[in-house]
C-alpha cells in the first residue's frame, strides 16, 4: 500500500454533483440529498486502510457531534473492488453496520466521483460550506498510526466549528495521509 497525500483541490471549488449507491441501504442518493443545512463533511474512504481503520471512531464522533449542528456526512469508497474485495459493496455494508456508521457509505464503482474531486487518497476529506463551496480539505489531525499522538479531529473540528460560528475558516491547512486510492486499470 503506497502512501500518498492529498492533492489539495482549491479552496473555493463549488462540490461536485454526484449520484451513488449506498451499500447499507442500497438507495440511489445525491450530494444535494445528502449536504447538509449548514455545511457538508465529503470523506473518501476504505475498508482495509490502515489510515483509515486508525480514525474510523473519530468519524463516527465527529458525524455524531455535528450532524445535529446541520453537518451532512457523506462516506465514499472508489477503490477497485475486483483487485481489493475487502472494499467491496458487501463488505463495505458490513463495515458500516458494524461501526455503527451515522453517515450514508457510498459506493463510487467506476471511479468517476474521486476524480471529479481529486481524491488521491484515504481519507481524503473535503469540507463545503453552505453554498457547497469548499473551505478545507486536507487530514483530520496530526495523528497516523503508529505515532503515539491521540486521534482527536483537531484540524477537521477547527474547520467546521468556524463554518458553524460565523468565521473564516483557517487557510493553513494540512494534506492528509494514507493509502492510495486503489485505481482501476
Amino acid at each position: 500500500m503506497a502512501y500518498i497525500e492529498s492533492n489539495m483541490m482549491p479552496l473555493g471549488t463549488k462540490a461536485p454533483p454526484f449520484q451513488l449507491r449506498d451499500t447499507v441501504s442500497d438507495k440511489v442518493l445525491t450530494l444535494d440529498e445528502l449536504k447538509g443545512d449548514n455545511a457538508t463533511v465529503v470523506m473518501f474512504i476504505c475498508n482495509h486502510c490502515p489510515y483509515v481503520i486508525h480514525v474510523n471512531e473519530q468519524l463516527v464522533a465527529l458525524a455524531a457531534d455535528y450532524i445535529p449542528r446541520g453537518v451532512g456526512f457523506i462516506a465514499i469508497s472508489s477503490n477497485d473492488a475486483e483487485a481489493y474485495p475487502q472494499d467491496g459493496p458487501e463488505k463495505m455494508k458490513e463495515t458500516a453496520l458494524q461501526l455503527n456508521y451515522p453517515f450514508p457509505y457510498l459506493y463510487d464503482e467506476s471511479q468517476e466521483v474521486a476524480r471529479l474531486y481529486d481524491a488521491a487518497c484515504t481519507p481524503d476529506l473535503y469540507l463545503f460550506d453552505k453554498e457547497m463551496k469548499l473551505v478545507y480539505r486536507g487530514r483530520l489531525d496530526a495523528s497516523r498510526p503508529k505515532s503515539e499522538l491521540p486521534v482527536t479531529g483537531a484540524d477537521l473540528r477547527a474547520a467546521i466549528d468556524a463554518i458553524l460560528d460565523g468565521r473564516q475558516v483557517n487557510e493553513v491547512q494540512y494534506p492528509s495521509g494514507g493509502c492510495n486510492i486503489k485505481w482501476k486499470n
